[in-house]
């Protein structure tokens, strides 16, 4: 995960802040918000290397400053431990769609997405190495991620499971990243849209009587859209089965907004069977200014009905150890009326001074 960050972070451009004014409307949605008892995170990695007593300290200081939740990007029973008894929930952080896995394109070339080009992502990966997408259509793909879900799921020092990469391939890069790339995405370009396998074509068919590979303008298919926002519905909806057998959570990391996860990677998330979402509001990635966060965090809330929580998701290298900036996102996030957020970067003990403060004032 941190190669994903590293990837849509190259090209960031890195002000103190300008106070901000709560309304009395606002003033009561926190307080609104903060009966239903904030949750914080944090997206990490576990290191092996780390000792008990190391992560007694660590996942201690965690909980004293207000995180509740680790999201650990793999498997270590040492670590999911310790974290269960400082108090925090431990679930684990997958990659969904995106499966780089040799053994598994070299046993299953067949399961992976094919580009409108009709390129299989095992032969030439979109953007970068490690952008290798499975095709949400196939029923053994789905097979295979519940199976996935299950053995996860299985350990009883697991929480949950949080879904990442739960998508197609971005169709339309973040602004910031044109210039690295050297492209223009101005419209859907054919390298970088997904999927036009046969199992594809062949489903989508048999709905609308059309090959969406001799359609003029696919990129313009509303029909066609919704076709593969709901092939990864149905992916996330089949796993959130298996969490709920097993009696554990599911939540996932997706892109900042409806409307911009829908345009740029296929993904309806505000129809997914979730315990809570994770929007990844990177401000910067966008071109955007802090204010804007809030702004990402109030047309998700509006479109999930409040039906689960929302915790925005904060991309720390971007503030550029600005805290008055971390703490303004923060304000921003909670004030509309997410339930906490989720920290990706070093968590320093100025990072932790500042989550703390930021949700005892907010």
């Amino acid at each position: 995960m941190s190669n994903r960050r590293n990837f849509l972070k190259n090209s960031l451009i890195g002000t103190v802040a300008a106070p901000t004014i709560f309304t009395a409307a606002s003033a009561s949605a926190a307080s609104s918000i903060k009966k239903k008892k904030l949750k914080n995170w944090v997206w990490l990695h576990p290191d092996g290397k780390d000792t008990t007593d190391e992560l007694k300290l660590r996942y201690q200081s965690y909980k004293s400053a207000g995180i509740t939740g680790l999201l650990f990007g793999g498997l270590s029973e040492k670590h999911y431990t310790e974290a269960k008894l400082a108090g925090l929930e431990a679930h684990c952080w997958n990659w969904t769609m995106n499966k780089g896995d040799k053994n598994l394109m070299a046993a299953h070339p067949d399961w992976y997405a094919v580009s409108r080009e009709g390129k299989s992502c095992v032969e030439v990966a979109p953007y970068v190495d490690y952008y290798r997408w499975l095709c949400p259509s196939k029923p053994e793909v789905q097979e295979y991620l519940k199976e996935e879900a299950e053995r996860i799921l299985s350990n009883d020092w697991v929480d949950g499971i949080h879904l990442d990469y739960i998508r197609y391939c971005d169709v339309i890069l973040p602004k910031n990243l044109w210039s690295q790339y050297k492209i223009e995405q101005r419209m859907e370009l054919p390298q970088y849209d997904f999927c036009y396998c046969n199992t594809c074509r062949e489903k989508y068919k048999a709905i609308s009587g059309k090959d969406p590979l001799v359609m003029d303008y696919p990129d313009a298919s509303l029909s066609w859209r919704l076709y593969r926002y709901e092939s990864i519905n149905n992916v996330v909806n089949q796993i959130a089965v298996v969490a709920k057998q097993q009696q554990k959570k599911i939540t996932a990391a997706v892109f900042p907004t409806p409307e911009v996860a829908r345009r740029i990677v296929r993904q309806d998330w505000t129809n997914w069977n979730l315990d809570a979402v994770f929007p990844m509001t990177y401000n910067k990635f966008y071109q955007e200014d802090v204010k804007w966060i809030g702004d990402a965090v109030k047309e998700g809330v509006h479109f999930l009905h409040d039906q689960i929580p929302l915790y925005a998701g904060l991309y720390l290298p971007d503030f550029d150890n600005d805290y008055q900036q971390v703490a303004e996102a923060i304000h921003v996030a909670i004030n509309n009326k997410a339930r906490g957020v989720s920290l990706f970067g070093h968590i320093s003990e100025e990072v932790l001074k500042t989550l703390k403060e930021a949700i005892r004032t907010a």
